[in-house]
């Protein structure tokens, strides 16, 4: 109750400070001592304190409302990664300021359980002069994260009162998904090979030398002797490597995801495994960028998405959903990843499918399609890459 009724006082007016009630009492006695003594001193010693602390009320108050703040804009970041959040703070006027505090409360899901206030101390602004403060803040996971002001304190001139003003100053931190570097990812690799022509034409012997060979390359521990081109290692004095083509299906990847799939009832481990699953389309999703394949993300509430940058930030802040219009499905082949079994079934020809399920079940009408079952047996990276 007595921190609600300070914190409303340092808003609306000014909340005093310890050496405030000191000098009022002080002067509340020289004033009862003067009014039983008529001595002239004992009033003028009552009436400076009281001129000080009338003073100082209005001077707090009036040294931050000429003040101008900005914050400028927060970098994009991967979850674990360190937030950079910039203020500045500008002096216009002619005069100096003094005992300023900077506070930036954060957003409540940045620091859940943390009463802690990034906050910077200012002794002494100049006239005409620009402050610049600039902290970090851990991440631990994706999201996308909104400031909605700034608290600017002042106890000037003498720290016997504090004033309060809050600066509608929003900001937005976008905290981008864990992405996992997979060596393969047979899902995709294939995606769309039962319907091209061009994959029974590459169907040869790796042992083969024409057709297949991309490049040749210095020899490097751990090589195949196999892989050994020895014509061209005679001539160049060294041994020289075939680097393999590897065939992709040629298709555009379209990777998709089931928002709607009840994750909390479906699964075991609930939040943790949609987590899972944007970290698992976002890696699939800089697989296919680094093989040079044409792809796409898709979700209910946003369609068919495209570009690096887009696809991260819808990624940041997707969360489950129980209910709603849903875009309708591509009409092309596409890698699922859901926790609904029962979705399995509708899905176009020549698709793939992630699955989230404790029990590993699978109708019957979806084993015709290559999937893959996640049941949280091994990380991420291996359970992809099978």
């Amino acid at each position: 109750m007595l921190s609600n009724w300070s914190d409303w006082l340092e808003r609306r007016w000014v909340r005093p400070a310890y050496g405030r009630v000191v000098l009022g009492g002080l002067s509340v006695f020289f004033f009862i001592a003067a009014t039983n003594t008529l001595a002239g001193w004992l009033y003028v010693m009552s009436g400076l304190g009281v001129a000080l602390l009338g003073l100082s009320a209005v001077l707090a108050r009036q040294s931050v409302k000429a003040l101008a703040l900005q914050r400028l804009p927060i970098d994009p970041v991967s979850a674990g990664d360190d937030l950079v959040v910039t203020l500045r703070l500008k002096n216009p006027d002619r005069e100096s300021r003094s005992l300023l505090l900077l506070r930036d409360p954060l957003p409540p899901e940045l620091a859940p359980g943390r009463t802690a206030v990034p906050a910077q101390a200012i002794a002494h602004l100049p006239p005409r002069s620009l402050h610049t403060w600039t902290y970090t803040w851990p991440t631990q996971r994706r999201g996308i994260y909104r400031w909605p002001g700034v608290e600017l304190r002042s106890g000037a001139p003498l720290g016997l009162c504090w004033y309060r003003r809050t600066v509608a100053l929003p900001g937005r931190a976008i905290v981008y998904p864990t992405v996992l570097t997979l060596s393969r990812c047979p899902l995709l690799d294939q995606l769309g090979a039962e319907r091209d022509p061009r994959f029974q034409s590459q169907q040869r012997p790796r042992a083969a030398t024409e057709g297949v060979t991309r490049t040749l390359r210095p020899y490097r521990w751990g090589d195949s002797m196999r892989l050994i081109h020895w014509r061209t290692s005679a001539r160049y004095g060294e041994l020289r490597v075939r680097e393999l083509e590897v065939f992709q299906g040629g298709t555009a990847v379209v990777l998709a995801l089931d928002t709607g799939a009840a994750w909390a009832e479906r699964t075991e481990r609930g939040e943790a495994a949609f987590e899972e699953a944007i970290v698992a389309v976002a890696s699939l999703y800089f697989y296919a960028r680094r093989h040079s394949m044409p792809v796409q993300f898709w979700s209910g509430e946003t369609g068919v998405v495209q570009g690096d940058r887009s696809v991260l930030e819808v990624l940041a802040g997707l969360q489950p959903q129980t209910g709603g219009t849903q875009e309708p499905l591509p009409d092309r082949p596409l890698l699922w990843l859901t926790a609904n079994a029962q979705s399995l079934t509708t899905l176009p020809e020549g698709s793939r499918w992630v699955l989230w399920s404790a029990g590993g079940a699978v109708p019957l009408g979806a084993r015709q399609l290559p999937g893959l079952v996640l049941a949280g047996d091994g990380p991420l990276v291996e359970q992809l890459q099978r």
